[in-house]
C-alpha cells in the first residue's frame, strides 16, 4: 500500500467559531495540526503517496505547512466540497491505480495502517472499514461471523454477531473506486448500494480509543489525550510565554503564544500566536483561545 487520501474539505460547522479561522483538520493538537498527526500515522503504516483535498478556508493549507509533512502531499482544491466519495474520485490522477487508504481529516486514532491494509488484502475485499469493537447491536456498524458488514445506517444485510463504530478510516479497492460518483458520500452513495446488491464489505478491528473531533468537547478531550500519551502535565510550545502568576494545568499553549495576568489555565488550548489574559478571580477552564483572540468555552 503506497497511496492514501486525507479528506480535509469539510466545513466543520459544529466547531464554529473555531472553524471560522481554521479548517477542522488544521486545528492545533499538541505541537502540530491534526492533519500532521494523520500523515504521521499513514507514513508509519507504509504509505508513501498522499493526496489531500481542500475547500473551506483553502488558503490556510500553506506551502510551509505541507512542506513539514513526513511525506509528499498533492493538494486538490474543490470549489465546493465534493463529498467523501466525490473527493476520492477527483483524486484518481494523484493517487494512481490500486487500493487507497481513505482517512477523514477530523479523526485522531492510533491505528496500525499496515495491519489494516494487510487485512484488506487477505480478505480480497472491495473495501475494508476500520471498526472499533462494541457489543452486538451497538454502534454504527454490525459485523457478521466472517468479519463482514451486516448493518450500516440502520439497514441490515445479514446476521450480526458483534457491533462497532466505523472510525472514519478505510481501504478502498479498485472495484469500488470505479463506481465512485463525482459528488457524493462513500457510505450513502457507494457502500449502501453495494451492500444492497448482495455484495460484501469487510471490517478490521480498530483501537477502542479514538476521537472524532467534531465538537469543542471532543477537541479538548483529544488535546488531553495527547498530553497523557506523552506523560505531560501541560505543554508550552517554542517561543511561548506564560506569566509567573499563571498556573497552567492540563493545557496546551502553542508556539509564540502569550498567557498574561495571574490565575489558573485549566484544560485549555491556546493556539500558536494567541494572546490571553488570565484573571485570578475567574480561572480560564475548558476553553480554546484562537489566534484572533476568540475565547471559546466548552459547555459545563
Amino acid at each position: 500500500m503506497t497511496a492514501a487520501m486525507i479528506l480535509a474539505a469539510g466545513l466543520g460547522t459544529r466547531l464554529r467559531p473555531l472553524t471560522d479561522e481554521l479548517p477542522k483538520p488544521l486545528l492545533w493538537l499538541g505541537d502540530r495540526p491534526l492533519v500532521a498527526h494523520i500523515a504521521e500515522r499513514l507514513v508509519a503504516g507504509g504509505v508513501r503517496r498522499v493526496a489531500l483535498n481542500k475547500s473551506h478556508l483553502a488558503e490556510r493549507f500553506s506551502l510551509d505547512l505541507l512542506a513539514a509533512f513526513p511525506v509528499p502531499v498533492e493538494v486538490l482544491h474543490e470549489p465546493e466540497p465534493f463529498g467523501t466519495a466525490g473527493g476520492l474520485a477527483n483524486a484518481a490522477g494523484a493517487l494512481g491505480d490500486g487500493d487507497v487508504v481513505l482517512w477523514n481529516g477530523d479523526i485522531l486514532i492510533d491505528l496500525d495502517v499496515a495491519a489494516l491494509c494487510a487485512a484488506h488484502r487477505e480478505r480480497g475485499a472491495a473495501a475494508t472499514l476500520a471498526v472499533a469493537p462494541r457489543p452486538a447491536g451497538e454502534g454504527t456498524v454490525g459485523v457478521g461471523a466472517r468479519g463482514e458488514v451486516v448493518r450500516l445506517r440502520g439497514e441490515r444485510f445479514g446476521e450480526e454477531v458483534a457491533g462497532g463504530d466505523f472510525v472514519g478510516v478505510h481501504v478502498i479497492g479498485e472495484p469500488l473506486r470505479r463506481r465512485l460518483p463525482p459528488r457524493g458520500c462513500m457510505v450513502g452513495d457507494v457502500y449502501l448500494p453495494w451492500l444492497r446488491e448482495g455484495r460484501a464489505l469487510a471490517t478490521a478491528a480498530a483501537p477502542a480509543a479514538w476521537h472524532d473531533i467534531g465538537t469543542l468537547a471532543a477537541y479538548l478531550a483529544a488535546s488531553a489525550r495527547w498530553l497523557a500519551g506523552r506523560a505531560l502535565q501541560s505543554y508550552v510550545g517554542p517561543g511561548a510565554s506564560v506569566a509567573d502568576g499563571v498556573d497552567v494545568t492540563g493545557s496546551v499553549v502553542g508556539a509564540g503564544a502569550r498567557v498574561e495576568g495571574a490565575g489558573a489555565l485549566r484544560g485549555c488550548v491556546v493556539w500558536p500566536g494567541a494572546r490571553v489574559g488570565v484573571d485570578a478571580a475567574a480561572p480560564l477552564e475548558r476553553a480554546v483561545v484562537t489566534t484572533q483572540g476568540r475565547v471559546v468555552r466548552a459547555a459545563a
